[in-house]
């Protein structure tokens, strides 16, 4: 039992390189921090001092999932192997101040872009995350932004940060830049170790992180079989092409000013420069890849900045739903998904144990190059 509540050992010591991936999509987070609430059970009950960095090598996340990979990730205190979170305190988190975080201007106020002045998100990042910087996560870290003034993304992430300093930064910075999605929520201009950035939302370049989180392992750990749980946010049925009113008028405001971030965007050359990077025979094997995501969420629902409290109680009663449904996997003839023969909690069950396993396994060996007794006699 010594072996619990000790960081996990490097993949070196393992045979997997294990990745947690969540997407952006403002307050519909609500879905994939519930549905992880059933994984940080399922490990609880081998290890109750467990959290979930103590599992997984790379936490990365994207916008919303991007705040949500710092506060699974980040220390409770100095020092400190508790995260900052827990995925049930997330959606709390999220209930109790999501209507702060999306808080209209007053009215005499409403004419001014983006929607948000992102001033209570920016406090609470802070206040939270004080002075936490990138290299003292529990576990490695890979957030997403966008740099609207040098027109390229930036990758924060730990494996980066150990030689590109400037990468090193306060946590609340990386937070805010991330979920600055453009005419909902400020852009966040920061300096760091001598360079300026000026960040948008992380979806600008990547709202589903897994590739980008895959990537930076295989740049900086080498070749190894890789545990990807991959969460989403929820795709509606029958997507809205424009929202109301105010939205477009933000929209045509910023749009003009920023054509250059678009065409960027549009054509993802810097992105796939990046996704070239690193050449591998396969992305993970299918077993050890689980993308869980609800593709037929109600269009009520959509909207990224709705935190009325029946539709966050509904975003929650979405992610639970998640767990009875069957897993799901997307043709790529047809791009549409079909079923497997298995539920999601049945899948997650399934990953809890790998994880459990691949971390024991670390322990042991660890242990024995150290020229100890072997935390644990059998896997």
């Amino acid at each position: 039992m010594a072996a619990f509540n000790t960081p996990l050992p490097p993949p070196s010591y393992g045979d997997k390189v294990s990745i947690l991936s969540i997407d952006g999509g403002g307050i519909r987070g609500i879905i994939p921090a519930t549905v992880l609430i059933h994984l940080d059970n399922a490990l609880k009950a081998k290890d109750p001092t467990s959290s979930l960095a103590d599992y997984f090598d790379v936490i990365s996340g994207t916008s919303t999932g991007g705040l949500m990979s710092l506060m699974l990730s980040a220390p409770s205190s100095p020092g400190s192997n508790t995260p900052l979170f827990t995925p049930s305190e997330v959606v709390n988190f999220y209930k109790t101040y999501g209507p702060d975080i999306f808080k209209l201007r007053p009215i005499w106020d409403l004419t001014k872009c983006p929607k948000y002045d992102g001033k209570f998100l920016a406090n609470k990042a802070r206040e939270l995350l004080k002075e936490t910087r990138l290299n003292q996560t529990l576990t490695n870290v890979v957030i997403p932004s966008f740099d609207e003034q040098k027109i390229y993304p930036v990758i924060f992430s730990s494996f980066k940060a150990k030689t590109q300093t400037y990468l090193n930064a306060k946590l609340s910075d990386i937070g805010l830049a991330t979920s600055a999605a453009p005419t909902f929520l400020p852009s966040h201009e920061f300096e760091n170790d001598g360079v300026q950035f000026d960040l948008i939302d992380g979806a600008m370049a990547a709202n589903n992180p897994a590739l980008v989180a895959v990537s930076e392992v295989f740049q900086h750990s080498g070749e190894k079989e890789v545990l990807l749980l991959s969460l989403g946010t929820g795709i509606p049925k029958a997507k809205e092409k424009l929202g109301n009113i105010f939205d477009i008028g933000c929209q045509a405001l910023w749009l003009p000013g920023h054509i250059e971030v678009i065409s960027e965007v549009a054509f993802s050359t810097d992105m796939t420069h990046y996704y070239l990077a690193t050449i591998f025979p396969g992305l993970v094997p299918p077993k050890n890849y689980l993308r869980i995501e609800e593709y037929n969420l109600d269009p009520s629902m959509e909207a990224m900045d709705n935190a009325d409290k029946k539709n966050m109680d509904n975003l929650e009663k979405v992610g639970e739903g998640l767990l009875t449904q069957k897993v799901k996997r997307i043709n790529l003839s047809s791009y549409k998904p079909f079923e497997l023969d298995q539920t999601n909690a049945e899948a997650i069950d399934r990953l809890a144990e790998k994880l459990f396993a691949e971390r024991q396994l670390r322990l042991k060996r660890k242990s024995m190059e150290e020229g100890g007794r072997p935390f644990i006699e059998t896997i």
